[in-house]
């Protein structure tokens, strides 16, 4: 192991690969502040720039653009309620609602030093046990990968505020958008109504743009507008007690994330989703989540970016992508000449150690940059909202646009938009919306995938032990907190009793 960290240094060290890993990062960044945009939208973009270079250079920018549009993502999420990413769906929650308490610096730094740590404990983790994890990878099929969604889609309990009714309706309406297009495994409409636009479904990026973005200004404007944000520059600078408070909630977001993130095609919105359901479970202070939470941030954060380094076992040592923006890298792989694989380890060595030191370098890169520029960021949030609103509404067009490169986009983004002010107006949550939206594609995937391989059985899911043991782990997590309260609260009414 330790030869291997010297050979990928030696390889990644060089003036080329270090300043085309931070022109890969800092272009990420740019790119994942873009509403629509994302890393998959920036991977694939800036492909093609990159056909000259050596392939661990290519290979180098373009994981840089990867990770760097994961914070990139963030601060739009923290700063204007719009996740650049949908990996920044569960950042928005609490991000936002920190930067209207004149904390969008400290939400920032936080996201930094919590993607930093869970890229550091990630990368430790990949290093040491990619290949066994990519064989333990090979035994989840259809029914395990069901089990998987299943707990995803019951993070909605977390997701749902105080009224679980309206989450469950804002979830119906997302699932039932994300059916909207042609059938997975088939090849029947549904619900297009004779719109040639609507048989590729609904985008959840276009949706999500026109909930979070487009439905807060009309909000604002609405409300007559809000007042920009009148705090000290010392205010927004992150305190040593906020990264103490955060950190057991990085340390758990980053477990989470990497184990989600080794499963081909999990990606890492589901683990971001998770990770932040988990923590509102097994937190102290589970009541201030959604209302500026700093351990929602760090959760979120850290799963995240555990799990895009995470992605890279199975794409590496299976050749499978683990999610889409590791699908396109697979691609640029092919491009180069190169087979992932198995064998990729043992036959190309120096690439495989360069590529994966380089994450460590470019996450460096990124934490040196950002963490000072938090408060600056921040900033933002002062200009007055009659320069600030134009600029969300035109960038929110065209990171629409640049979705699917269809006008009919836009469309949808405008009666999205509506449908986020309406929500706000009578208090739905918007996240179970994104998340049905989201999940509801890879839940019906794998539940034909499981119906086809079962015969229709899908009692399958109970009888097979990786399945159930994720079954019975989904539902211990979201019973557990509760029933130890139960328990501390007749606890504590008992010895008043007595008392």
């Amino acid at each position: 192991m330790l030869d291997h960290l010297i050979m990928g240094f030696q390889a990644s060290l060089t003036f080329t690969n270090l300043l085309w890993c931070f022109v890969g990062v800092v272009s990420g960044t740019v790119i994942g502040m873009l509403p629509g945009l994302g890393a998959t939208t920036g991977v694939a973009i800036l492909l093609p720039l990159t056909l000259t270079m050596d392939p661990l250079t290519a290979l180098i920018m373009l994981a840089g653009i990867y990770y760097g549009c994961q914070y990139g993502g963030t601060i739009a999420a923290v700063l204007i309620a719009t996740p650049g990413d949908a990996n920044a769906i569960a950042t928005v929650i609490d991000g936002y609602a920190l930067a209207r308490k004149g904390k969008a610096g400290t939400a920032l730094a936080i996201a930094a030093i919590g993607s930093f740590i869970a890229a550091i404990i990630s990368l430790l983790l990949l290093m040491a046990v990619a290949a066994p994890i990519a064989a333990a990878a090979l035994h989840f099929g259809p029914p395990e990968m069901l089990a998987i969604m299943v707990m995803g889609l019951l993070t909605i309990i977390s997701f749902s505020g105080d009224n679980l009714r309206k989450g469950l309706i804002m979830a119906g309406l997302g699932l039932f958008l994300a059916t909207v297009g042609i059938s997975s495994g088939f090849t029947a409409a549904r619900f297009s109504f004779g719109n040639v636009d609507l048989l590729a479904g609904v985008d959840f990026v276009v949706v999500m743009i026109g909930i979070f973005a487009i439905g807060e200004v009309i909000s604002q404007l609405g409300a007559g507008g809000t007042e920009p944000i009148r705090t000290r520059m010392k205010d927004m600078v992150i305190k040593p007690g906020e990264v103490k408070q955060a950190l057991p909630s990085i340390l758990r977001g980053s477990g989470i994330g990497f184990g989600l993130g080794t499963l081909p095609g999990a990606g890492s919105t589901l683990a971001a989703l998770v990770a932040y359901s988990i923590e509102k479970q097994v937190s102290r202070r589970g009541e201030t989540f959604g209302h500026g939470a700093i351990e929602g941030v760090a959760a979120s954060e850290s799963a995240n970016n555990a799990a895009a380094n995470a992605n890279f076992i199975p794409t590496l040592a299976l050749g499978v992508p683990g999610g889409a923006t590791t699908a396109v890298l697979l691609g640029a792989f092919v491009m180069y000449g190169i087979q992932p694989g198995p064998l990729l380890f043992s036959s190309q060595p120096q690439l495989v150690w360069g590529l994966l030191t380089s994450f460590f370098i470019g996450n460096v890169i990124l934490l040196v940059l950002n963490l000072p520029l938090a408060p600056v960021f921040a900033q933002a949030l002062r200009l007055p909202y009659s320069y600030l609103y134009p600029a969300i509404i035109f960038f929110s067009v065209l990171g629409a646009f640049a979705v699917q490169n269809n006008p009919f986009a836009l469309t949808v983004l405008l009666v999205a938009g509506i449908v986020g002010y309406l929500l706000k107006k009578y208090d739905y949550p918007t996240a179970p919306l994104i998340l049905g939206l989201v999940l509801g594609p890879m839940l019906e995937k794998a539940l034909n995938q499981t119906s086809s391989y079962a015969k229709g059985d899908l009692t399958i899911i109970f009888r097979h032990p990786i399945s159930l043991g994720i079954l019975v782990a989904t539902l211990l997590i979201m019973l557990l907190p509760a029933l130890i309260k139960r328990i501390t609260h007749r606890h504590h009414h008992s010895e008043e009793a007595a008392i």
